[in-house]
């Protein structure tokens, strides 16, 4: 694999699961929630723990297929960028969630690393503005994001209790 290569798998797994600079990453942040604390909203009408989690799934899922758009499966929760969550908690809805979301992460992670280095600098099919390369970084950043949202939502609940 190529230092670029190389480099942006780095970038792509420390977001995800290995010492990001920025402190926690995604799946460090969703370690330890309960079913119960990932459907808690901060108030009415705005996101929580489990959406965030579907959502970075299927953002996985879709630069993967911008990488290697010969992959034709469809994303397996519907509606596709913010999935619907279960009414109430459910332990094993929250568990398939974090699996789909780790399993999206290694197929992601398989899609970068098999991509040719000189590919890096294109624009593939319906990546409209982005490289290969920008999109790799867009989705490590994606992650980042994610995971501050995540870590300051489990604040807020643990601090204002049930």
């Amino acid at each position: 694999m190529s230092e670029p290569l190389k480099l942006l798998s780095a970038l792509a797994q420390a977001n995800f699961r290995g010492k990001a600079w920025q402190g926690a990453a995604l799946a460090g942040a969703v370690r330890g929630v309960s079913a119960a604390e990932a459907l808690r909203r901060p108030s009415k009408g705005r996101r929580n723990i489990h959406e965030l989690v579907l959502h970075a799934a299927y953002w996985k899922y879709a630069v993967r297929r911008r990488l290697n758009p010969a992959e034709d499966a469809p994303f397996p929760v519907s509606p596709a960028n913010w999935p619907a969550t279960p009414a109430s908690p459910d332990a094993e809805e929250w568990k398939r969630a974090v699996k789909l979301l780790k399993r999206e992460h290694e197929k992601l992670v398989r899609a970068i690393e098999g991509l040719d280095a000189g590919s890096l600098d294109q624009i593939p099919p319906g990546a409209r503005t982005w490289t290969r390369a920008q999109l790799i970084m867009g989705i490590a950043s994606h992650d980042a994001y994610h995971t501050g949202q995540i870590q300051l939502l489990k604040k807020l609940i643990r601090t204002r209790g049930s």
